[in-house]
């Protein structure tokens, strides 16, 4: 059974998740909402399908700050954070490396591939490509502040929404599941139709009375 903290935690996590995935621009919009475990996974926050054929650095910029929406919602409601970002943390910064190393999207690198999918072993990924260490340097720093700004803004999303995200939490915790539509609606300020609360109970929220 899943501890009601760690309940907690996941809820905040993944409605910070939800919240940039549904207000920033260029991101896939909120299709499912849980704290229901499946698989090694506490929760998950389920976006829209994509069926982009291309994508471009803004929506690339704002998948970076979904994936580290969770972590940003972690450290505004309980000022610390936990490892559940393990895999959000990959996640971004395998986007940020590519949009660097493979996609050309680098003002200070230039539009050069510093990887490349040929002759990879077994399929196993882009290789990078032999460069020096003062332009592996530039392609971390790149990495980093790419990741850098997608996390001050999702910081800066949560604080502005953060009535709104004790909500939501509060819902779900209740309900444990809620589809794109029924998240659409209490991020606008609505409300659902009252359902008789799981079997964990009430619990209150930091910052709630």
């Amino acid at each position: 059974m899943v501890r009601e903290a760690d309940r907690k935690v996941t809820a905040y996590h993944e409605v910070g998740h939800a919240l940039a995935a549904q207000l920033l621009p260029h991101a896939n919009r909120v299709a499912k909402l849980t704290v229901v475990p499946r698989g090694r996974a506490a929760g998950f926050m389920m976006p829209d399908a994509d069926d982009r054929l291309h994508v471009t650095r803004p929506a690339l910029e704002d998948m970076i700050a979904v994936a580290l929406a969770g972590r940003a919602a972690e450290e505004v409601v309980y000022g610390e954070i936990t490892t559940g970002a393990q895999n959000d943390f990959q996640q971004a910064t395998n986007i940020a490396r590519r949009m660097v190393t493979e996609w050309g999207m680098s003002d200070r690198i230039g539009k050069v591939a510093l990887a490349s999918d040929q002759g990879s072993y077994l399929g196993g990924g882009p290789q990078m490509q032999p460069m020096s260490e003062a332009t592996a340097q530039e392609v971390d720093e790149e990495v980093l502040a790419l990741i850098d700004a997608a996390y001050g803004r999702v910081l800066s999303l949560i604080r502005e929404h953060l009535n709104g995200v004790h909500e939501i939490v509060r819902v779900l915790l209740r309900r444990e599941t809620l589809s794109g539509e029924e998240f659409s609606t209490l991020l606008a300020g609505g409300q659902l139709e009252e359902v008789p609360a799981v079997s964990l109970g009430k619990v209150p929220l930091p910052g709630l009375t």
